[in-house]
């Protein structure tokens, strides 16, 4: 079985880094997972119940994690007993990417202190900062689910993936707080819009004055036609 996936967290790299980097945290949101200790260095004992189909079973091995390059990424190598239900094994790779918090990039071919038009619209708002998850899996099964079917494994395998990360981004909106909304767009940029064509046309006399600019008297030769 090969799966790999892409995810956008809405926390920093170095977050992420550690909370992947937690057992507590793994063994919260791994579903069905009742164990998850350190055990040696990078080596962890790992319990959990899978059902795959009509197959239900408690694994129980290890995890060991290499190629650590801190905050970016690792790999790890699992092996896992079930019983009569059969055994798991293989390795995934984890990578971590910060995703700035930048605005769009300027034309090439303007200058860097140029000033905005006049009335032109706001720059889009930014989504906010955060990080990007890539992970791949490579696993073998054997045994009773092996007999399942590749299909039915590599859905149970995807639904798995699926749930970990929903109880992860609600395990870290618990811990940081909800993810900042992303700016509102200028909303007196119309306004400004508006006035700046408002302006013009009382310049060339077709605008409506105020009361303040209106001259003395006005009504009343108006009136005296």
């Amino acid at each position: 079985m090969e799966m790999l996936g892409n995810r956008r967290l809405a926390i920093t790299q170095q977050q992420a880094w550690e909370a992947l980097n937690d057992p507590e945290t793994l063994k919260k949101c791994i579903p069905g997972c009742d164990k998850f200790e350190l055990t040696g260095e990078n080596t962890y004992s790992v319990g959990l119940a899978v059902k795959i189909g009509p197959v239900s079973a408690k694994f129980s091995g290890k995890v060991m994690l290499s190629d650590i390059v801190a905050p970016d990424g690792y790999k790890l190598t699992f092996e896992g007993q079930g019983g009569v239900a059969g055994f798991a094994k293989g390795s995934s790779s984890v990578t971590l990417r910060p995703l700035a918090d930048a605005a769009p990039a300027a034309p090439a071919d303007a200058p860097a202190d140029a000033p905005a038009a006049e009335g032109a619209e706001a720059a889009p708002a930014v989504a906010p900062a955060g990080c990007e998850l890539d992970y791949t899996v490579q696993a073998q099964v054997g045994g009773k689910i092996a007999q399942l079917g590749q299909r039915l494994i590599d859905g149970a395998a995807k639904s798995t993936a699926d749930d970990f990360f929903k109880r992860f981004e609600a395990e870290m909106q618990s811990r940081y707080g909800p993810p900042p909304a992303a700016a509102p767009e200028n909303a007196e940029a119309p306004a400004e819009k508006t006035g700046a064509v408002a302006g013009f046309m009382k310049k060339i006399g077709l605008g409506k004055k105020s009361d303040k600019d209106a001259e003395p008297g006005a009504g009343g030769e108006a009136g005296g036609g």
